[in-house]
């Protein structure tokens, strides 16, 4: 090998390292050059478009307009069906998705066709003080010049029209809200002293000794599947869950020791949140699971929740069973069944309960 000693460290036959010479300084490309749309260059194209936008909010304007036809023109009473029901569901559903749905893709297609797209690099400025509140208005107002909205007449009054109409179904909905509630809708059910519990939906009578441990029973009061007006009104109202449990397990408050039969407790099916049914049962724990919101009620502390937004526990049905082995209602629910309001106690009050 020969001598390398008196080679330049710099020269090109040498390995650069790390520090030796100068980097040189990263150059900013600028902005991308600016690719003019279909609606910039071509005026017909320009007028699709305002038209598509438009279109759009019209169809917003249907959907909410179909709401109100789901809402106000189908009567729901003694006589509602299970088909009058899932139309009207299927009109509200339809209506919300069309009315959001029309403005929110109306917008972007508005942006992505109309408005400016030339992109812009501003540099970041302090936080300043009213005295910058003339150059706030001056931006604004050069944004509406940049939208376009002023020179468009056509999509302003399709915006203005959607965005009124799309406020108008909550309005709608939260009218119901400030109705008096009777104390006897929520206050009383088809349960009394006497009524036997019968499986859902059969109707058939249930055995103390068919309840099996960790068991659950979806129970409906006896008489219900015979009722020809407000059936599925009662049903809301009157639907409970029954399980067994170890009777050592239970921690009954004072007064309600005698409302299980042999660890047989019922509890309202109806969760207290906002009124979806609990149905799911984790034997393990004694929990009980609403699937709406995850609200989680113990059934040894008397469905006390545990967890979730649920305000209080299941309304529990007392029961006992008759000379023929049936379970039966001892009396109705001792409080009014259902999601948690503010008129909650007026209803408790009223109903002497």
């Amino acid at each position: 090998m020969g001598d390398h000693s008196d080679r330049n460290p710099n020269t090109l036959d040498t390995t650069a390292t790390a520090g030796q010479g100068q980097v040189e300084k990263f150059q900013d490309p600028g902005l991308p050059p600016h690719r003019p749309r279909l609606a910039d260059k071509d005026p017909r194209a320009e007028k699709r478009a305002e038209r598509q936008v438009a279109i759009l909010f019209a169809i917003s304007v249907i959907g909410t307009l179909l709401f109100f036809v789901g809402y106000f023109a189908i009567p729901l009473d003694e006589s509602t069906t299970i088909s009058t029901l899932r139309l009207q569901n299927l009109l509200l559903g339809m209506g919300i998705a069309f009315s959001m749905l029309g403005i929110g893709v109306g917008i972007v297609h508005w942006a992505k066709t109309l408005m400016p797209d030339h992109e812009v690099a501003e540099e970041r400025h302090e936080v300043r003080t009213e005295e910058d509140r003339g150059d706030a208005e001056q931006i604004v107002g050069q944004v509406l010049d940049e939208s376009g909205i002023k020179r468009r007449p056509l999509i302003r009054n399709t915006l203005i029209g959607a965005g009124a109409l799309a406020i108008l179904p909550a309005i709608g909905i939260f009218r119901d809200l400030s109705k008096n509630l009777d104390p006897e809708v929520l206050g009383h059910t088809l349960w009394s002293k006497g009524v036997r519990l019968t499986r859902d939906p059969e109707g058939t009578p249930i055995k103390a000794s068919d309840v099996t441990f960790g068991a659950i029973f979806h129970v409906i009061p006896e008489g219900l599947n015979e009722l020809s007006e407000g059936k599925l009104v009662e049903k809301a109202k009157s639907v409970v869950l029954l399980v067994r449990l170890n009777p050592a397990d239970l921690h009954p408050s004072p007064g309600r020791e005698d409302w299980a039969y042999n660890g047989i407790v019922a509890y309202s099916k109806i969760c207290t949140h906002v009124g979806c049914p609990v149905a799911l049962y984790e034997q393990h724990t004694h929990h009980l699971l609403c699937p709406c919101h995850q609200s989680t009620f113990d059934v040894t502390q008397q469905c006390k929740v545990i967890f979730g937004p649920a305000f209080r526990p299941l309304p529990q049905l007392p029961i006992t069973v008759n000379s023929e082995g049936y379970l039966v209602a001892r009396s109705d629910f001792h409080e009014p069944v259902g999601p948690s309001f503010w008129e909650r106690a007026l209803l408790v009050k009223e109903s002497g309960r």
